[in-house]
């Protein structure tokens, strides 16, 4: 049988990884297939870098639409990225009946609903293994092996980036700033490093695994989104001490009220395995109610490890090719005319617990201030931990640090609580808190 043929928009680090591992493990990958898959056609900006990369056989031109309108080309490769010219590209691929994988996490996260209505209309395929946690297959366990679970909660270590600055922090006892240098010195970090950063790159891999897990359109402007950029070293090594590791989790759940969306740092028992996930590494935990608890551990980014995802997409593509579109597994897991409309909750209303670090005067009663204001609120707390005042601002210091932990409350009761306690004289700087998830 004739190869599936293949038209790669941008080869960049993952493209050229895509090429390469196709290249290298082409019998493989047909043993498997059914049939070979061919990457005939690239564009790129600079076509004598990617004429460089794939060699004479293959037709590399600086115009993507010129891959789009070939009649030759079944399946269209999007590695560009971004939202603007992707989105028109990816559109017009689907209405040219080009079937699509892609890479991109921020296209599908904002326009995923438009996207997929559009493939589904035209009886296509978009395939986006490699949009959440690289090289981890993440979206095919949540579509398909855990297709007979009531999927109740996910958490996920899905940005290398900064789980790599708070590995360095907790490990170096440096604060965010220095870390963060470091990481773009290393490549780990962008020159702009703001999306991963600002928690906006996990939370649009979050949205991507909510949608899947329960059901419900993609919608990222619901996400809670909140970075690493204001976690100082002390609170790393507070929470340390209490027995939990800070790590920027992107979190989903079920709850009676409605769907969780949010990303943020939290601090996690030590004893748990994704608290133990060190470096640039990923893992996504999905807790169901048959299989229970279950890990996926693995690179998150990179050239190859995200190539391997990208090809997983050009296999089942080419396996499902001359099937008929309504026997495919559906873009989101669930037949698109089942889709729920179960409400995403504002941040104000999640339950979760706290850690509250509040810089107070060295003086007595202080606790006992701040203890009733949030007995008073109903906030129960579950531990306290108070510093000598020399040991945080040295001999002959008159201000502390005291460290509480909360058992569960509701966001916006906690928000109440906060705004009172900075009230107070006796506190002194603006009050740290971060949320706190067991995962039990």
């Amino acid at each position: 049988m004739k190869p599936i043929q293949v038209g790669l928009l941008g080869i960049g680090t993952v493209g050229s990884g895509t090429f390469n591992v196709l290249q290298r493990n082409q019998e493989e990958i047909q043993r498997r297939a059914g049939r070979g898959i061919e990457i005939t056609m690239v564009a790129d900006l600079d076509v004598a870098r990617a004429q460089s990369i794939v060699g004479p056989n293959v037709k590399v031109v600086n115009d993507a639409r010129a891959v789009i309108a070939n009649p030759e080309i079944d399946i269209v490769i999007e590695l560009i990225g971004g939202y603007g010219i992707a989105k028109a590209l990816v559109m017009e691929a689907i209405a040219a009946g080009k079937h699509v994988v892609t890479a991109n996490k921020a296209l599908l996260a904002v326009h995923g609903t438009e996207i997929f209505a559009a493939a589904s209309a035209k009886g296509v395929m978009v395939a986006f293994e490699a949009a959440v946690a690289g090289g981890i297959p993440i979206i095919k366990a949540l579509r398909e092996g855990l297709t007979a679970n009531r999927i109740q909660w996910i958490a996920g270590i899905i940005n290398g980036t900064t789980n790599f600055i708070l590995s360095e922090m907790r490990d170096k006892g440096l604060d965010f700033d220095v870390v963060l240098k470091e990481a773009q010195r290393l490549g780990y970090a962008e020159a702009d490093p703001t999306f991963d950063i600002e928690g906006v790159d996990a939370a649009h891999k979050a949205t991507l695994m909510s949608a899947i897990a329960f059901g419900i359109p993609v919608q990222f402007d619901k996400a809670y989104v909140e970075g690493i950029t204001k976690l100082g070293a002390v609170d790393i090594r507070y929470a340390e001490q209490l027995g939990y590791r800070i790590k920027l989790l992107g979190i989903t759940k079920r709850t009676d009220k409605g769907v969780e969306l949010r990303v943020h740092p939290s601090l996690v028992p030590a004893k748990r395995l994704i608290a133990n996930v060190e470096g640039a590494m990923n893992a996504v935990v999905v807790h169901g109610d048959a299989v229970g608890t279950t890990l996926y551990y693995g690179k998150g980014a990179g050239s190859e490890p995200t190539a391997s995802a990208v090809i997983a997409d050009l296999v089942d593509i080419t396996r499902l090719h001359t099937a008929d579109p309504l026997h495919r597994v559906p873009h989101l897991a669930f037949q698109p005319d089942a889709m729920s409309d179960v409400a995403v909750l504002p941040m104000s209303e999640v339950v979760t617990s706290y850690y509250l670090r509040l810089r107070v005067a060295d003086e007595a009663g202080v606790l006992a201030q701040v203890t009733g204001l949030l007995a008073g609120a109903g906030v129960s707390i579950d531990a306290v931990l108070q510093r000598e005042a020399d040991e945080v601002g040295g001999e002959g210091a008159t201000s502390t640090d005291l460290i509480i932990l909360t058992h569960e409350t509701r966001e916006g009761t906690m928000n109440d609580v906060i705004a009172q306690m900075q009230g107070l004289p006796s506190v002194l700087a603006p009050i740290t808190r971060i949320r706190k998830e067991e995962l039990n």
